[in-house]
């Protein structure tokens, strides 16, 4: 493996991943981004993104150098390492199925909506889409996920840098004028700290993406990378989203009001194309989380794991159960469905990492 490829594995994927799994139908369309930091204020937003930043580095350093010391590569084996056989563990295990089933439908819910706004489409077939892609991508493993969501990631920033030069050639100064007035709204420390702690909670399904840290060196400085990685687009999103503040705050999905306000008909279309993509790599990133768990511990009662097409069952089966769920509207999932989990994570996976797990690699070299 060369230099330029080693760096790649090591200090842009797991931030792609990772971000490609966050990212989902919430942040992709604004949604989170408006619910968790631009209500806050154009200045108080930025504040409250450095909360999470310095959450995500903190928490994704530790996890990655906890993953490589024990070698576990998924989240059953890692909660064990860390915790022991206990009750916390089984905790998490229904906290994490609760808010993937709650994430799946926020994607459902999603790519419903805009398929049906932008392309007139029957609102089934973006669930029928998304169970078919992710299917296949589940079917075919880790390796071809990892690859997906690194390249879609690059393209995902290529169309975010694309519409933050077009707001910004139009609406500059209405950008300018409301950072100048420095609005700082009370919360958002609290926000920040609760967008992180939910968002964080799928890093255990992700730890498949740990494989190739060598030494801790490099699983901390991942873990900065991959905090940056995830959180610039958000910030670029938050910073076009003053160009329609405080109005823009209520829409369902943010960003296709703004670039329907501004005419930006052709970039509606390739951001469109870019979320739909988007929703299905954080349903198979997610999802292959369960399988590597799922295979875990297969392997250690009867020497071997599921088969491709069991993968790719259990994916279709999650997104198809999810369905109920995306009734109730992305704007009551984003808003009240991913808040109250955010204090069970940090209960069973955010403090034992932080407490538990600095003093354990602390004792250990």
């Amino acid at each position: 493996m060369g230099l330029n490829s080693r760096f790649l594995r090591v200090y842009i994927v797991p931030g792609a991943v990772f971000q490609s799994v966050m990212i989902g139908g919430g942040y992709g369309t604004g949604r989170e981004i408006v619910e968790y930091f631009s209500k806050f204020g154009p200045v108080g937003g930025v504040l409250s993104f450095g909360i999470v930043f310095l959450c995500y580095s903190i928490v994704l350093s530790l996890t990655f150098e906890l993953s490589r010391l024990y070698q576990a590569y998924d989240y059953r084996r890692f909660l064990m390492k860390l915790l022991g056989k206990n009750w916390i563990a089984v905790v998490y295990e229904i906290l994490i199925v609760t808010v993937s089933l709650m994430s799946l439908a926020v994607l459902a819910s999603a790519s419903e909506h805009i398929l049906a706004d932008s392309f007139e489409m029957p609102a089934g077939l973006g669930r029928f889409l998304m169970l078919g892609i992710i299917g296949l991508l589940s079917y075919f493993g880790r390796d071809l996920i990892e690859t997906v969501l690194t390249a879609w990631s690059v393209f995902l920033y290529v169309v975010i840098v694309v519409v933050f030069i077009t707001v910004l050639t139009t609406e500059s100064d209405a950008i300018s004028s409301r950072f100048s007035a420095m609005e700082v709204a009370a919360g958002w420390q609290l926000s920040g700290f609760k967008y992180a702690l939910f968002s964080l909670s799928v890093v255990p399904l992700l730890l498949y993406i740990a494989r190739d840290f060598k030494n801790r060196s490099e699983a901390m400085y991942s873990g900065v990378f991959a905090a940056a990685i995830a959180l610039i687009p958000g910030v670029i999103m938050h910073i076009v989203f003053m160009a329609a503040y405080p109005g823009i705050i209520k829409e369902p999905i943010p960003i296709y009001s703004l670039l329907s306000g501004i005419g930006a008909t052709t970039l509606i279309f390739v951001y469109t194309i870019m979320l739909l993509g988007t929703f299905v790599e954080t349903g198979a990133g997610m999802l292959q989380g369960f399988n590597e768990r799922i295979d875990s511990f297969l392997i250690e009662r009867r020497g071997v794991g599921l088969s491709r097409r069991m993968h790719a069952v259990i994916a279709v089966s999650a997104v198809s159960i999810s369905g109920p769920l995306s009734w109730w509207g992305i704007v009551n999932l984003v808003a009240y469905g991913y808040g109250s989990m955010a204090w069970g994570f940090l209960a069973v996976y955010i403090l034992p990492v932080v407490a538990i797990g600095t003093f354990k690699l602390v004792k250990t070299k």
